[in-house]
Parts: structure tokens; sequence; C-alpha cells
């Protein structure tokens, strides 16, 4: 069983169930997946939101190997992405690279825009993206205990200062696509949304919007769904 979690944001519900269930309809080995919700972190996660912090789970997702009792391999994903290839491809790769803490996409670039959705600030900083998808082999994410979570400076976790240089491992891009800042890609695994997804009106109109769409409509329509 893959364990996923997926950040989840009240301003942005939709995204987790449209998400979730791209995973789920293209997965050819079983998936748990799990909203990582700050409400049911009471007592675990205790720092207050910080103004840099666009989302609720910004920094929760750093919990996602102690939430997994520091024990086999956990997914953790931005909610604002749209799964087009099959989870047992990550499989693989985490079989292939026991020796690394973390599997990333290492995105080098700089963000075009300087706001995203909701007006928030596009905070710019070294490995900016990396930890929107981040494999954790758990064992070997020891540091990342709810007492270090909720004290570390929040550049230091996404900038992985809490593992060394040489366990972290990569991905190929198109599993963390970044839809506005790279070309479009009809190979992407997975899409991600970061400056906004098309359940914002501002960026209906974006790359992979309407596949968006359609994924919803297929989870809300049970006999779309069935067909």
């Amino acid at each position: 069983m893959l364990n996923v979690y997926i950040g989840y944001d009240p301003n942005e519900s939709v995204a987790f169930y449209t998400l979730a269930h791209s995973i789920l309809c293209r997965a050819s080995v079983p998936v748990a997946i799990a909203p990582l919700m700050r409400s049911q972190l009471t007592g675990i996660y205790t720092r207050e939101r910080g103004p840099t912090e666009s989302t609720e789970f910004s920094l929760t997702r750093f919990l996602v190997p102690s939430l997994s009792k520091f024990c086999g391999w956990s997914v953790f994903l931005d909610c604002d992405m749209l799964c087009r290839g099959d989870f047992a491809e990550l499989s693989a790769l985490m079989e292939r690279n026991e020796d690394k803490a973390v599997l990333v996409c290492k995105h080098d670039y700089v963000p075009k825009t300087e706001r995203k959705f909701l007006d928030q600030v596009q905070t710019k900083y070294p490995r900016k993206n990396w930890s929107s998808l981040m494999l954790f082999n758990n064992s070997r994410c020891g540091m990342l205990t709810p007492e270090y979570v909720n004290a570390a400076p929040g550049l230091d976790l996404h900038r992985f200062a809490w593992t060394e240089d040489a366990r972290i491992g990569g991905l190929p891009l198109e599993w963390n696509w970044l839809v506005g800042e790279y070309e479009y890609n009809p190979g992407a695994k997975i899409v991600h949304y970061t400056l906004g997804g098309p359940y914002f009106d501002d960026y209906r109109e974006c790359d992979y919007a309407g596949e968006w769409f359609e994924e919803y409509r297929s989870m809300t329509h049970a006999a779309n769904a069935a067909r």
C-alpha cells in the first residue's frame, strides 16, 4: 500500500478531491490517500501561521514522516495538482533509491510573477517548489520530529536543511510540471498549477485547465465515471 498525503486548505478543498480522484483512477497499485489537515493536527503542530505561508499546509507537510511513524515510504503532494500518470512508476523509483532520504523534482528556476493565487506573495528562494512533491523514505527522515518542525525556520525546512544534500534524490521534472512556469508538455505525469488552479477565475485559461475540469466532472457525475 502506497501512503499518500495531500495538503488540504479550506480555500482549495475542491482541488484536494479532484487530485485524489485523478491519482486513484490511474494507479495500478494500491494507494491510500489522506488529507493533511491542520485542524486534525492539534497538539502535534503548534506554530502560528506565518505571513509567507500561502496555504495551511505550507509547513505541516514536513510532519509526514512522523505521521508515518518513520516507517516505509510516504508521498506528499500540494493539492493544486492533477495526476496524469500511474503511481506505480513512483513506487518503482522508491525501490531503486533506498539510500535516499527524500526524492523530489529539482526545479531550477525563478518565478515569473510577484503574486500568485488569492493575491498571495510569490516568495522566491533556492530550491523553490522542491517540497511541493516529496517521496519520503521515512526511516531516513528522523530529524523531522514534531518538535523540530514546530521550531525550525520555514526556509530551513523547504531548503532541506534537515538532511544531507547527497540524500536528496532527483525525480524527472515530468512528475511536478509547473504550469505557467514551464511550456506545455503532453508527457507530464503530474501538472502543478503553482500560480493558481483553474478553479480560481484568474486561471481558468491556463495550460491543462480543460483536463482539470474534465477530471472534476468525472468525479462529480457518477454516470460519467462509470463509462
